[in-house]
């Protein structure tokens, strides 16, 4: 009920559909291309690459490490193609957005499984935290 109330439209905001400064959510547009989302992976990849994946798949061999690396980005491209149909509840040109990845959570899941997904969340962030320190520490070796 206090979420309903907190909701705030766009109309409310005096922004119609048409207007060319903010989206349909009344948020302001987003002014990304497809070099800027690149980009944006390339870097991604790019960090996490440089400290260990090269080592770890080496140690894998010539069979198992390429092998590995297509798995991986196999997984990559499923998980990335479930997390963007969970972009939009409901409709998925119309529907509302969800912002975070427990907004999504919430908008498919309810109750107890909304918590367990939140702790598995914040377990695997620390998780990947201690990775990153751990695999930084020895690259500075």
């Amino acid at each position: 009920m206090v979420a309903a109330a907190m909701e705030v439209s766009s109309v409310e905001f005096g922004h119609t559909a048409a207007s060319k400064c903010v989206d349909d959510d009344g948020r302001p547009k987003r002014t990304g291309t497809m070099w800027t989302a690149s980009a944006h992976i390339i870097t991604a990849v790019i960090g996490s690459g440089v400290l260990s994946l090269a080592w770890a798949i080496g140690q894998l061999g010539w069979v198992a490490g390429p092998a590995v690396m297509l798995l991986f980005s196999f997984v990559t491209y499923y998980t990335s193609s479930l997390l963007a149909d969970c972009y939009r509840s409901g409709d998925p040109m119309t529907g509302k957005r969800n912002y975070t990845y427990m907004d999504a959570v919430n908008a498919n899941l309810s109750g107890i499984k909304v918590q367990i997904c939140g702790f598995l969340q914040y377990a695997n962030i620390v998780g990947v935290a201690i990775g990153y320190t751990i695999a930084a520490s020895i690259s500075m070796l």
